[in-house]
């Protein structure tokens, strides 16, 4: 696994920092659960040195280098630790551990913050410079008596110089200060500082909202968490979702994954069926498997690649199925069991949850019969599917419209969010009706 590295060679024995890497394309911070090596302990290549959960899952950072773990600059249990920051310090000689215990991680931080201080009051002054061009040009006036008027808010007009030529000297300005001569207005130095936080964003940690009498407990938040709230309000908000929703009756479906059980020995889900129909369904419907660029526009999906929702811990994960159209229902199964095992685990690798073109969400095992997904970006389609429920229906004689018997069955409700961008909703209506119809007869379709 990669990860950056900086070598120096000056005052200090040659060594190399370790920053957090960017372990995926949305990842700008990361957790720091624990360290596998420990300060003076020898390191190989291909050992793991610690563990990073990212906006995705915990994976290991392996060690790139030999040498000796001279330092650990960010402790096991480090939150929100940023992507770039030093995390540890590697020498190569085992003599050198002693000689860079003083190096600190805050130097590269305390640095940022005094080029930024340095930035602001350059602004400041700049700022001050200009006010200075207003000050009237009856005089000749020196710099640091220039700037003494504009901190102090003095008028030069009420100022009788005392230098060469009645001119105003910096002893003048110092004696109306002593006198209290100033004029009413407000020092411009103060205006321009006002100014300048008005433009900063400011850090107070006071409450936005008054306080509570109400108690409560203020529970960490993982990086994940974060990552995925932040992600499904950017979605909400910045796509137009469609909701539409059809019934099928799975009588059929679960009547073949029951004599694939007893015959075959082949233990298949449910959700195996549904995701096996789904990829019929966009083969037959491939409009619905796109997504939208907002410099392109409308992008036709290349693949056939399902993410499928997995409750965590952690948080909603999604691994993939990549080319699903060329797996069998029992290539699926297994795949589906590995990648959700992964991701409970938290062992998911970046190309198991990255990309992706159509979004399944299954919550039928928990007895929910209807639900509206929010769509993953940059996917334009998410289906929820709800949970088998009994029901009854009138099926009609074939020979005599007239007659009939009520018969009972197992009805699902499948719900589609789509990008309205992308998916018209002819389209969605379309994508299930075949959907139906493959769940209705999976003989015909999945066999």
């Amino acid at each position: 696994m990669a990860h950056l590295q900086f070598r120096f060679c000056a005052v200090s024995p040659p060594h190399q920092v370790i920053t957090l890497p960017a372990l995926s394309p949305t990842m700008a911070k990361g957790n720091i659960p624990s360290w596998s090596k420990k300060e003076g302990e020898k390191v190989s290549i291909g050992e793991v040195l610690c563990l990073i959960e990212t906006d995705k899952s915990t994976m290991e950072m392996e060690v790139m280098d030999e040498g000796f773990l001279a330092k650990i600059l960010v402790p096991a249990g480090s939150t929100d630790v940023a992507v770039g920051q030093d995390i540890a310090i590697i020498v190569e000689n085992e003599e050198d551990i002693a000689k860079v215990k003083n190096i600190r991680s805050s130097d590269s931080a305390a640095a940022t913050t005094e080029n930024r201080s340095r930035e602001e009051d350059e602004k400041i002054f700049k700022s001050l410079e200009a006010k200075a061009s207003t000050i009237p040009p009856r005089q000749r006036l020196g710099p640091s008596v220039r700037r003494l008027l504009i901190e102090s808010g003095i008028d030069v007009a009420i100022l009788k110089g005392s230098g060469p030529g009645g001119a105003v000297v910096k002893g003048d300005v110092i004696a109306a200060i002593k006198s209290g001569s100033q004029s009413k207005r407000e020092p411009e130095l103060k205006k321009v500082q006002k100014a300048h936080s008005s433009e900063t964003p400011k850090t107070s940690s006071e409450p936005l909202l008054p306080p509570s009498s109400v108690s409560h407990d203020t529970l960490p938040t993982s990086q994940i968490r974060k990552v995925i709230a932040k992600r499904l309000l950017e979605s909400k908000n910045g796509i137009p979702h469609v909701y539409l929703s059809a019934e099928t009756v799975l009588d059929a479906t679960l009547a073949l994954r029951k004599e694939l059980k007893v015959n075959y020995g082949v233990h298949v889900s449910v959700n195996d069926f549904v995701i096996k129909a789904v990829v019929s369904a966009l083969k037959e419907v491939p409009e619905a498997n796109a997504h939208w660029d907002e410099n392109s526009g409308l992008v036709p999906g290349s693949s056939i690649d399902i993410s499928i929702a997995v409750a965590t811990e952690r948080g909603l994960m999604t691994p993939i199925l990549r080319n699903a159209d060329q797996m069998s229902l029992s290539d699926i199964s297994s795949e589906v069991k590995l990648l959700a095992g992964k991701a409970r685990d938290g062992k998911l690798q970046p190309h198991e949850f990255q990309g992706g073109s159509f979004s399944i969400s299954n919550l039928g095992m928990f007895e929910v019969d209807q639900f509206c997904a929010i769509i993953n970006p940059p996917q334009a389609c998410i289906l929820a599917v709800g949970r088998g429920e009994p029901s009854v229906l009138w099926q009609e004689d074939p020979h005599d419209p007239t007659q009939g018997k009520p018969i009972a069955v197992t009805k699902m409700t499948l719900t589609l969010s789509a990008d309205h961008r992308v998916v018209d909703i002819d389209i969605g209506g379309r994508f299930l009706d075949v959907l139906g119809g493959i769940l209705r007869d999976p003989r015909k379709h999945l066999l």
